[in-house]
């Protein structure tokens, strides 16, 4: 599709060219299976190997540590499920309302064969009280998972003080850092942190591949039974062609990380401002001074979200009213509503999430388009006119 302004990179990223190149050849000559005997399977295994390294590169970790799988929702599940595994006698999960449904849905599921699940509110701005999260763990807590990064909003958790405060209580911790990565510099190896999960297609890799990160010595049980494949903790011929390219969207990830922390969330500011600056009756979502560098959330008070998004549609804009996991539901954002933002608001927030690929152009061409859109909707709405009497 031609003339896109792409502005919607937490829901999915567009593959970076690099990477197409690195996993093509996986797709047509070097085809072998990493598990076979000969010497042209075995360059395959090599390969993977580096792709294992480049990724522990990126998260500062020995390569032994990562699994790959299909994507950040089975990391999430291989994690919370596989770690309760190996504790059969303890039978609480300590959470937060805000996370993604990879983990929600996961816990609400655990909760219907007798599990007990706390979770940690917000404050107005998405943050947590980090102190309910010592007090909500107990002798039957089996494990922790607080995401590093809101998908939504943007806000970022302090992970490192939370998995301290977890660990000192002697329960393992799991974060969902698949927006994290790539965007914020993490050193594994001097945090106190267990569990890791990443998605390749929100780093500019395919769809299909994902990480777990298990820390040396943490206990987790085997999630997919089947073959040796991953040090025999997830059976199945592995996704050649996806860890190569996710191998090598780790390495752009550190290439570019200033970039993301400099231009893009310049990009970000100047997007956010200029809406701000000409719309009324419209405010930010998170926490502002803790937030990924590429991504806005901005609630316009008395319209719907989704037709702000219809409208820019018109012009090859693409932005989110929230996570893409739940896009398809009418109600607002379960984010938004644990922030206790307004209803008249929630259903009007629209999130934008950019990436190294947008430009000031695009930044201008979507402030110039979205202020008679939000003065239109306006005029339309019955809420609008509610509100004004």
């Amino acid at each position: 599709m031609n003339n896109v302004i792409y502005m919607d990179n937490n829901a999915t990223t567009r593959v970076a060219d690099e990477v197409v190149e690195a996993m093509l050849p996986y797709l047509s000559q070097r085809y072998g299976n990493p598990s076979s005997m000969h010497s042209f399977g075995g360059n395959v295994a090599r390969d993977i190997a580096r792709a294992r390294e480049q990724v522990a590169a990126l998260l500062g970790c020995h390569p032994e540590e990562i699994i790959f799988t299909s994507c950040g929702t089975e990391s999430d599940n291989t994690a919370i499920k596989g770690t309760l595994t190996m504790v059969p006698e303890k039978r609480k999960i300590v959470t937060t309302r805000v996370e993604h449904p990879a983990v929600l849905a996961t816990c609400r599921d655990l909760e219907r064969h007798g599990y007990s699940v706390s979770e940690i509110g917000v404050d107005r701005q998405g943050r947590l009280d980090i102190d309910q999260i010592g007090f909500r763990i107990d002798d039957n807590t089996a494990m922790a998972s607080v995401m590093w990064a809101n998908n939504e909003t943007g806000t970022v958790f302090p992970i490192e003080r939370i998995a301290e405060i977890v660990k000192a209580r002697g329960v393992v911790f799991h974060t969902d850092a698949v927006q994290a990565v790539g965007k914020i510099p993490l050193n594994l190896k001097d945090s106190p942190i267990d569990l890791l999960s990443l998605s390749g297609h929100k780093l500019h890799a395919p769809k299909g591949i994902g990480v777990l990160y298990v820390r040396r010595g943490t206990r987790i049980g085997t999630f997919m039974h089947g073959g040796h494949q991953e040090s025999g903790r997830r059976g199945g011929t592995e996704n050649v062609p996806g860890i190569i390219a996710m191998g090598k969207a780790c390495e752009l990830a550190m290439r570019y990380m200033d970039e993301e922390n400099t231009r893009v969330k310049a990009l970000r500011d100047r997007l956010e401002q200029g809406i701000l600056s000409a719309c009324s009756d419209c405010f930010v979502n998170g926490d502002v001074d803790n937030r990924l560098p590429n991504t806005t959330n901005i609630s316009f008070e008395y319209i719907e979200g989704e037709s702000i998004l219809m409208m820019l549609n018109k012009f090859g804009v693409c932005a989110s009213s929230g996570s893409a996991c739940t896009s398809g539901s009418l109600e607002p954002s379960h984010v938004l509503r644990a922030m206790g933002v307004p209803f008249t608001a929630a259903h009007g927030s629209i999130r934008f999430s950019l990436s190294r690929y947008n430009t000031q152009e695009e930044v201008d061409f979507v402030i110039e388009r979205i202020v008679p859109i939000i003065n239109r909707l306006r005029e339309l709405s019955p809420f609008t006119a509610k509100a004004a009497r």
